[in-house]
Order: C-alpha cells, then structure tokens, then sequence
C-alpha cells in the first residue's frame, strides 16, 4: 500500500475526531454566546462570555466572601467556607427558579462544595484554591499541546461555529492566527499557576484569593475580545454580517 494510500485511509477518522472536537467547543462557545456567525459587537460578545452581571456575581461574590472572612476571622474556617459555598447555592436556586441555564451555577457549585471539602479535611484555608489549580493547569496544557501539533483549539471552535470546518488549516496566515491565540490562552492560564502557586505555598490565603478574583474576569474579557476582533479578521464574512447588523 503507498503512503498516499495510508494518508488517504487515515483521513476520516481524522477528519472524524476534529470534527466532535470542533462541535464540542463551538457547541460550549455558542452557549456562552460567542457566535462569531451572528455579527454581534465585540461588547456584547465579551459581555455575554461573561454571563452579564448574573455571571459576574456567580463568578466573584463566592471567592470574595471566602477571601473577606478568613481574613477578618480565619477561625473557625467552617465560617468562610460556608458562606462562600451558601452563596454559590443560591446563584443555584435563583436559576433553578426562574428556569434559565444553570449549568454555569451548577458548576460553580460543585466547585465550590469539592474545594471547601478539601479545605475542611485537611484544614488548610489556601486548599480551597487547589481545584482551580489543576482547571488551569488542564485548559492551558489541552491549549499549548493543541498549537503545537497544528490543530488549535480555537481554530478547531471558530471553524465549527462558522461552518467551515477545519477549512482553515489550508491557510498559512488562519494556522498562525489561531496557533497564536491558542498560545496566548494558555499563557494566561499559565501565569494565573505563575503567580498563585508561590502565594499557595507559603500559605498566604488571603493574597492568593486575591489574585484569583483579580486574575478571574479582569483578563478573561479582553482576551475574549482580542480572540474575537481576531476571528472577524480572519473570516471577512463574519465582519459583513455584523457591519449589517449594526447598520
């Protein structure tokens, strides 16, 4: 059989795997409202990623009441950890109540619940930091590894999003784009661990927790913004249709 042969038998299952890939993260981009289809403005876009004022509230008050308490009164720790854990479940219930998504409270519940446990059990406050730890070490290792071997993974899920598959592997100028953008996500997850690690180990939880929430959205809104305006440069009919849209 000739290599063309062997290329030619590998390529669906190939094409196959980039394909659910491709759809699982366009699917989680859409849902957070990211839709580079759409033609939406880059502030509503970086607005809806964020989940309004709703997913700010669910994304900070947890930590900054956590942060808050065990500085104004480390013991009992139970203290802290609970209220930080009771916040997150009523993000729940709220959501629960009025019938929207609760996939993001949800999981910012169990993160919650899992973290403080840890907390509780080994009786360390900084451990309730720990998940987020290895959530950061994950993203940013799947996005590194994913430019390094030419299938980045915000490729991957502006392909999907935009119809066009893995269509943009066939551009040298799309493939550095995207390479860059992933390199770029994965070097703020990797200075969140750069900066936190050191605070973790000598045991200061309240600068730690302090950095988490400074190192949360604040960075995360412009760099869905950069990954955006991006996106919309590399795919001109993505900028047509939101010229028409705001005209």
């Amino acid at each position: 059989m000739s290599e063309q042969e062997r290329n030619d038998d590998h390529e669906p299952a190939e094409q196959s795997a980039s394909d659910i890939l491709g759809a699982a993260l366009g699917g989680v981009a859409r849902r957070a409202g990211i839709d580079p289809a759409e033609g939406a403005s880059t502030q509503k876009v970086v607005w809806s990623a964020m989940g309004g004022w709703r997913g700010i509230l669910e994304s900070v008050l947890p930590s900054l009441a956590f942060v808050v308490l065990f500085t104004l009164k480390p013991d009992p720790l139970l203290l802290s950890l609970g209220v930080s854990v009771g916040l997150a479940a009523v993000f729940t219930i709220v959501r629960l109540l009025q019938k929207s998504p609760p996939s993001a409270a949800i999981g910012g519940l169990v993160a919650a619940g899992a973290a403080a446990a840890l907390a509780l059990f080994t009786g360390r406050g900084e451990n309730n930091f720990v998940l987020g730890f290895f959530t950061n070490a994950a993203y940013g290792s799947a996005l590194l590894i994913s430019a390094l071997v030419g299938w980045s993974l915000i490729g991957l899920a502006a392909g999907f999003l935009l119809g066009e598959g893995t269509a943009w592997r066939q551009s040298k100028r799309m493939r550095r784009a995207y390479f860059w953008l992933a390199i770029a996500w994965a070097g703020l997850f990797a200075a969140r661990l750069a900066v936190q690690l050191p605070l973790y180990f000598a045991g200061d939880v309240t600068a730690l927790g302090t950095f988490k929430i400074v190192m949360g959205l604040p960075l995360f809104a412009p760099m869905i913004a950069v990954t955006w305006l991006v996106v919309r440069a590399l795919h001109p009919s993505a900028s047509r249709s939101d010229a028409s849209a705001g005209a």
